[in-house]
């Protein structure tokens, strides 16, 4: 049966990656995502159903407009690919509970942010107002009142810390060192971690991110990175591993050792 649980929620993954795609994109252009019908990014072209099947229409169409033969990008099949196996994660992990409710919807904002961040290099304020007030309710439910008031404490922590970081790096390196909707993601991140691990989680996604900087610092190319996303990256290692605060510093002290 958990076979057949881990097959539905991937195959409904698939096809809410391909609307979180659509989200992501038309939030960064201030398109409204509730109207009109999905074009082809060259010709405009209106996109049929066939068009829109998730994964096999890129795939049986060569990566290809059927209309106009160009190439399209791939990142909504990527997006799609994504989000079915964390979708599907997300059962394995935590079967049916309020945990596997507050997984899909990190998932989902996830997959929204990864789209219009790596495209537009922009974290939509409306993706970050939802996920905010629907995470907080789950956490409410899950946790009770004083588990939920302290997990708001967390997240204004984080975020005010992400902010003096902000500030700092605008002030040493004379530009825009950090983005503000990665500071308003990091509301979101505390509102899930405790504050140590929000720390680990930014340090993870630093340690992710560092090889494609010094790529670029070693081509001399001038191209800002989109560190959203691996935010994302670093707080889904730590959220599905499960790891604690106490597990981490059990093993620093050696105790894991003994």
């Amino acid at each position: 049966m958990d076979v057949f649980y881990l097959i539905c929620f991937f195959i409904i993954g698939l096809f809410f990656g391909s609307f979180f795609c659509c989200v992501g994109l038309r939030l960064a252009r201030g398109v409204s995502f509730a109207k009109g019908h999905s074009k082809c990014d060259s010709c405009q072209h209106e996109l049929k159903a066939k068009d829109l099947i998730p994964v096999f229409s890129y795939l049986f169409q060569g990566g290809k407009c059927r209309y106009c033969h160009k190439k399209v990008s791939p990142l909504s099949t990527f997006i799609e690919l994504f989000t079915a196996l964390l979708f599907a994660l997300s059962y394995y992990s935590f079967g049916f509970s309020l945990d596997l409710v507050l997984a899909l919807l990190l998932v989902s904002m996830a997959m929204i942010i990864f789209s219009s961040d790596l495209t537009y290099l922009i974290i939509p304020d409306e993706v970050i107002i939802f996920f905010s007030i629907a995470i907080a309710l789950i956490q409410f439910l899950r946790l009770g009142l004083i588990g939920g008031l302290l997990t708001l404490a967390s997240g204004v922590v984080f975020f005010l810390f992400m902010f003096f970081l902000m500030k700092l790096g605008n002030h040493l390196f004379k530009k825009e060192s950090l983005g503000g909707g990665d500071v308003k993601l990091a509301f979101i991140i505390g509102l899930t971690l405790d504050p140590f691990l929000c720390l680990v989680t930014i340090f993870l996604a630093s340690l992710i991110a560092l090889p494609l900087s010094l790529y670029l610092l070693f081509k001399n190319k001038e191209h800002v990175i989109p560190f959203g996303p691996f935010i994302l990256i670093g707080f889904f290692i730590i959220f599905f591993s499960k790891v604690t605060t106490s597990e981490i510093f059990a093993f620093l002290s050696g105790s894991y050792l003994i």
